[in-house]
């Protein structure tokens, strides 16, 4: 059963309306009933099939003011991409170390980086980190030779996505705290990432609604016209 503090702030929200995007950004902000600095997320419904693979969106963002939380980074290297992942701030670097780590049950990490080489290595916990969205991908930059510009990247802001199975992407934009003019920016650059990699084979309407909303607030719909280019 939904708290009187949930049903109040729901009360101002309109389900059936799809508002401008300033005043969706301005309610959503209002929508804030927890104590703790809550995220803001938005939900983007894609006219894709995820079956097909040419259609399965993938990717990573660069947040302009990141997501208000700086992730834990787990890199798995070798040799002299050890201190160069140190040098850019890894929270934890090592190869089979880490490994071994992590089938014992070890997980206190939020992004993996790993150069190609130890791909294989990895292939061990594959069955563990997939299913957490961890597992490396040269897709969304975490599979590199670079490891020091990925490392750095992550921790300013850039984050991962992948459609789901409904056709759904999700992505945080930052947190209440952030105000509405930083997390419009961030908004903007999630769309216009999302608009360039339109699969040709899409047909029909691409983003079919978008949705904003607080960490324990309810959905705010986005009206698309004059957001999409």
């Amino acid at each position: 059963m939904a708290g009187k503090k949930y049903r109040a702030v729901k009360a101002n929200v309109d389900n059936l309306k799809k508002y401008q995007l300033d005043d969706a950004i301005s309610l959503v902000l209002e929508t804030k009933t927890a104590k703790f600095n809550e995220s803001v997320d938005v939900a983007i419904v894609l006219g894709v099939d995820p079956k097909k693979a040419d259609q399965n969106i993938r990717g990573s963002i660069a947040l302009p003011h990141g997501t208000g939380k700086v992730p834990r980074v787990l890199v798995i290297a070798k040799g002299e991409k050890v201190k160069e992942a140190e040098d850019a701030g890894a929270d934890h670097v090592g190869a089979e170390d880490m490994v071994a780590k992590i089938q014992g049950g070890w997980l206190e990490f939020d992004r993996v980086v790993a150069t190609p080489d130890v791909m294989g290595v990895i292939g061990r916990v594959a069955k563990i980190l997939g299913p957490r969205g961890l597992m490396p991908n040269a897709k969304t930059g975490t599979v590199t030779m670079d490891i020091g510009k990925a490392v750095r990247e992550i921790k300013a802001g850039k984050v991962d996505f992948r459609v789901d199975k409904a056709g759904v992407v999700h992505l945080p934009l930052g947190r209440v705290s952030f105000g509405a003019g930083k997390i419009k920016e961030n908004f903007a650059i999630v769309v216009e990432t999302l608009q360039r990699m339109k699969p040709s084979t899409s047909k029909g309407t691409y983003m079919k609604g978008i949705a904003l909303s607080c960490t324990m607030g309810p959905g705010i719909k986005v009206d698309t016209t004059g957001v999409l280019k």
